[in-house]
């Protein structure tokens, strides 16, 4: 039973469709990317998979029980975190602060969390009782990340994780994503730095217009001459 099965699923604004029919599976041990060109529906479909986009046609399922249109705080409660690309952190508030914000659902936790967080990212911990919005693009993108662990998801979903920030740190996010999901948790994100995205990944999704055009193991799209031709600059 996959972790996420998403079939046929059509969504967007305004009266208007971005996704046109869009497949995704996802099983527990799996981390999944969505790559393509801009407008192509990648985080529109993440945000339709989390409650904050209406979907008109077509299933999510979340360990098998339907969850489309669903609101945000039930499929928290059932075991997703979404992490967005801007605004994920609380600025005023200390990275501490920040990351207890996220154990809302789970208070009794929280101490245990937080250990486990600053084992994940052993900057935060230095940084601790220091405000989250004079930290650095990418220690900014840990708190976010980690705030979502703190309710010890199943699925964390994160839009474009390393937009922005440093070679170094893009990096770093990307060897994170891989610890994370050592540990069991499935993870689904859409990654503007496709090559390097797609190399970490289990599956691939390449959207264009709001359809799958390719969807296989990262090594596999990776070698493919149209994916690379037509999405990866040569």
């Amino acid at each position: 039973m996959p972790l996420l099965d998403a079939q046929a699923v059509q969504g967007g604004y305004g009266g208007m469709n971005i996704l046109n029919g869009v497949d995704m599976t996802i099983d527990a041990n799996e981390i999944g990317v969505i790559v393509g060109p801009n407008g192509a529906g990648k985080s529109t479909m993440l945000k339709a998979i989390f409650g904050l986009l209406h979907v008109t046609q077509g299933t999510i399922l979340f360990h098998d029980q339907p969850i489309h249109n669903l609101a945000t705080n039930r499929l928290v409660e059932l075991g997703m975190g979404f992490v967005p690309q801007e605004h994920n952190v609380f600025p005023s508030l200390t990275v501490k602060e920040n990351l207890e914000m996220g154990a809302f659902l789970k208070a009794s936790n929280t101490r245990r969390m937080l250990q486990n967080i600053y084992e994940f990212f052993p900057p935060l911990y230095e940084k601790r009782h220091q405000p989250a919005g004079e930290l650095s693009g990418g220690q900014r993108q840990m708190v976010a990340m980690g705030r979502a662990l703190m309710a010890e998801p199943k699925l964390l979903l994160l839009d474009e994780p390393t937009a922005g920030l440093s070679p170094k740190y893009m990096q770093e996010i990307f060897d994170r994503v891989k610890q994370i999901n050592a540990t069991g948790v499935g993870i689904l994100m859409v990654e503007q730095n496709a090559r390097q995205a797609l190399g970490i990944a289990d599956k691939g999704f390449v959207l264009a217009a709001g359809q799958n055009r390719f969807t296989d193991t990262g090594q596999a799209l990776l070698a493919d001459p149209d994916v690379a031709r037509s999405f990866l600059g040569g």
